[in-house]
């Protein structure tokens, strides 16, 4: 499967998240377009493009053989995160494919390549916490065309300040590969600048663990 994701930058200045932008309104974070051959079933070649906008990135992952069911969008976005959260690059990268594109539009180019994303995640993992972890809000499951998902970010079990974020899975059926994109491209990309960000604010929280209180 081959998932197509535009996602947001987590805690920057403007306050978007990765994974997700306002569901149902312009500021859609997630929206993706999931290709796959037959009618009603997503093979081991399905694409998933996922749009993302809290301050706009976008990424595309590629799925090795999902399960043919209506929970596979839904699961691939789970087994993302919590591999993520884990802070296990090696449980993400099944998830991406050989020839992925991942677009961060906070960046002035896409990231491709398996090795090029995966360099990526690997930048972002050591650039914040463990503690800061990624927690899904609401997953919707019921539409075999479309997977929304509301999240945001706690620091040890506590909200993180501007972390919400909000996505959108459009799945279609289509043949071939290919997919589309509904994201609003921010003016200013900040690129590694926003994980600085990011650093700067887990840094004082472990040097202040009081200040979570106030979170």
């Amino acid at each position: 499967m081959l998932l197509n994701s535009t996602i947001t930058p987590l805690c920057s200045v403007h306050c978007r998240i990765p994974d997700l932008p306002n569901v149902f309104t312009k500021a859609l974070p997630y929206s993706t377009t999931l290709t796959a051959t037959g009618k009603g079933s997503f093979t081991s070649r399905t694409l998933i493009k996922v749009s993302s906008s809290s301050e706009n990135q976008a990424a595309v992952f590629d799925v090795a053989s999902q399960p043919h069911d209506e929970g596979a969008a839904e699961e691939v976005v789970r087994r993302f995160y919590d591999g993520i959260n884990r802070r296990d690059l090696a449980s993400v990268e099944p998830l991406i494919a050989e020839k992925c594109v991942y677009e961060d539009l906070i960046f002035p180019r896409p990231f491709v390549g398996r090795e090029e994303i995966l360099g990526f995640f690997k930048s972002f993992i050591d650039s914040i916490s463990k503690d800061l972890q990624f927690v899904i809000d609401d997953i919707s499951a019921e539409d075999s065309s479309a997977v929304g998902v509301t999240w945001h970010l706690e620091w040890k079990g506590k909200a993180f300040p501007f972390s919400k974020g909000c996505s959108f899975y459009r799945l279609q059926m289509v043949d071939g590969k290919s997919y589309g994109r509904d994201v609003v491209e921010p003016a200013i990309k900040p690129g590694k600048a926003a994980l600085g960000a990011i650093r700067a604010v887990t840094w004082v929280l472990q040097q202040f663990p009081q200040l979570a209180d106030q979170l």
